[in-house]
């Protein structure tokens, strides 16, 4: 998983409550194995470090006009 804070939808507005600013400072991207996931996944779940907050942003594809 990479995690590129520059195309996250919510950056600005979440970026204090994401686990990637609170563990690594608010950095431009991230990389992060299937096993450092899974591990931010169970220490969030368990309450100790906020969840990823990344809502990726997705383009809008739009009919070019003639």
């Amino acid at each position: 998983m990479v995690v590129d804070c520059d195309s996250c939808e919510v950056r600005g507005k979440a970026c204090q409550e994401c686990v990637v600013s609170v563990l690594l400072g608010p950095p431009s991207t991230v990389e992060l194995d299937s096993s450092e996931r899974r591990a931010i996944d169970v220490l969030a779940g368990a309450g100790m470090v906020p969840k990823l907050r990344l809502i990726p942003i997705t383009p809008v594809n739009t009919p070019e006009v003639a």
